[in-house]
C-alpha cells in the first residue's frame, strides 16, 4: 500500500499534510501521536471513509476509486475496526461476520457459517455464535468485530484505535487478538494507545504530530532513541506513568 502526498482540510485545519508512506505486505504498522495529530483521519482516507483533497493512496498498485462499486470492492479488500465496534445490533454474532462474505464475495451460507465459526473460534467467541451483540462485553464485540473484518480476507485491515472504548481488563484479550494475527503475517495499520502492543508487535512505529508524520522508525529505535523533539515529548509524557 503506498500512500504520495496525501493532504486533507477540515476547514482552516491541515489534518493530514503531504502524508507519504509504503505499507509492505505482511507489514504491521502502528500510528501513534497525540490526539487530533490526525491518526485517526489517515485511517479512515485509507479505507476513503474521508475523501482526501490531494495526493494517492493505491494498495496492490490499484489507486483508490472515487466511488461507486470499485469502491465496494476496495472495501472489501480493506478490513475496518473501529473504535466503537460497528456490529450490527439486531443480528447474531455469527450474522455479523457471514453477511459481507455471502453479500460481496458470493459465499453460500453454508460457506460462510463454517468460515464463520472458524473465525468466531480464533477470536475466542465461538460459544457466543447466537447470542445479540447487546449481550457481550465490550471485549468479546471488539473480538467479533475483528473476525468480521477477516472474514472478507482482505489485503489489509486497518484499527483505528480497538481497545480504547473497553475497560481496561478487556483490552488484553482484544490485544492477544491482534498480536497473534500480526504473528500469522496479516497487513496491519493499527492507531493505537497501547504502546506495549507497538513494542511487541509492530515491524514499524509512526509517530504523527499536527498531521505531519514526524518519525518513522523500529519499535526498538522509536521508544529507545526517538529523534525528533515532539516524539520524545510525547513518549517522557506516557512513559513516565
Amino acid at each position: 500500500m503506498v500512500l504520495s502526498g496525501v493532504n486533507k482540510h477540515f476547514g482552516e485545519l491541515h489534518v493530514l499534510n503531504d502524508i507519504s508512506t509504503v505499507v509492505n505486505r505482511g507489514e504491521v504498522v502502528v500510528v501513534i501521536g497525540p490526539s487530533g495529530s490526525g491518526k485517526s483521519t489517515l485511517c479512515r482516507a485509507i479505507n476513503r471513509l474521508e475523501t482526501v483533497d490531494t495526493g494517492s493512496i493505491s494498495i496492490d498498485g490499484v489507486a483508490l476509486p472515487e466511488e461507486g462499486s470499485a469502491l465496494a470492492q476496495l472495501r472489501a479488500d480493506v478490513g475496518m475496526v473501529f473504535q466503537a465496534f460497528n456490529l450490527f445490533a439486531h443480528k447474531t454474532v455469527l450474522q455479523n461476520v457471514t453477511l459481507a462474505p455471502q453479500k460481496v464475495r458470493k459465499l453460500s451460507r453454508k460457506e460462510a457459517d463454517a468460515r464463520g465459526m472458524a473465525l468466531l473460534e480464533r477470536v475466542g467467541v465461538a460459544d457466543q455464535a447466537n447470542k445479540l451483540p447487546a449481550q457481550l462485553s465490550g471485549g468479546q464485540q471488539q473480538r467479533v468485530a475483528i473476525a468480521r473484518s477477516l472474514a472478507m480476507n482482505p489485503k489489509v485491515i486497518l484499527m483505528d484505535e480497538p481497545t480504547s472504548a473497553l475497560d481496561p481488563e478487556m483490552v488484553s484479550e482484544v490485544l492477544d487478538v491482534m498480536v497473534s494475527l500480526a504473528k500469522d503475517g496479516m497487513t496491519m495499520v493499527v492507531v493505537t494507545h497501547e504502546m506495549g502492543f507497538a513494542r511487541k508487535a509492530a515491524d514499524r512505529v509512526i509517530f504523527m504530530d499536527r498531521g505531519r508524520i514526524e518519525e518513522e522508525a523500529t519499535p526498538n529505535e522509536f521508544f529507545d532513541h526517538p529523534k525528533s523533539p515532539r516524539a520524545k515529548e510525547f513518549l517522557s509524557k506516557i512513559l513516565a506513568h
